[in-house]
């Protein structure tokens, strides 16, 4: 499937400039050197129902996928973004009021998020999968799944045609991934996943 879009994209010159600067401060916290687009924050959030339990993004930067998630009616406290940025975490709390915003490693999130386990419909994931090693994405899906819901999702994006997670980790965790998308728009283009408890998809 690839994403469509009819709006003027609302990114700007300044979400990217802002998200170079922090990239070449950190570059291994910063998962690209370009903001996600418009497009793809809008099939990642489009797997969100504004009227159910609260969400987590994980890797906010310069806010792009916030902005798509809010979109969706979500309201702005049932919205927590963790930025381990120090410089573009102050920035998401400084333009988007009303949001928690997290400066904690996703790996031990479950000690930050406000809602507790078993409260989340989803979490949002802009973090760079394919750069950690399995340890680090089994802590991250094992944070995620305490904090998700029965029949919960974690949306993930990547760079990749092919699921950004290690097979022994999906196995691990007892998960399965589904494919939701591409977005060819993109710069470069992405691919959206799905990942889900296995006894939710039965």
């Amino acid at each position: 499937m690839t994403g469509h879009a009819h709006a003027k994209p609302r990114s700007s010159a300044s979400d990217y400039i802002r998200f170079l600067k922090a990239w070449v401060r950190q570059p291994r916290q910063t998962a690209s050197i370009v903001p996600s687009s418009p497009w793809l924050g809008r099939l990642m959030a489009a797997q969100i129902d504004p009227n159910a339990g609260p969400v987590l993004e994980l890797g906010g930067g310069t806010g792009a996928l916030t902005r798509e998630i809010l979109a969706t009616g979500l309201p702005r406290d049932r919205l927590e973004v963790v930025e381990i940025n120090q410089q573009l975490a102050r920035e998401l709390h400084a333009g988007f009021h009303g949001v928690r915003i997290i400066q904690h490693p996703a790996e031990s999130i479950c000690e930050q998020a406000a809602g507790g386990e078993g409260a989340y419909q989803a979490v949002i994931s802009g973090l760079p999968m394919l750069a950690f090693t399995p340890v680090q994405q089994e802590a991250i899906l094992s944070e995620a799944f305490r904090l998700l819901a029965p029949g919960g999702a974690f949306i993930q994006f990547t760079y990749s045609p092919r699921s950004p997670f290690r097979r022994p980790v999906i196995q691990n965790l007892d998960l399965r991934i589904e494919r939701i998308g591409t977005i060819l728009r993109n710069v470069p283009p992405a691919t959206v996943f799905g990942v889900r408890r296995a006894a939710d998809t039965d």
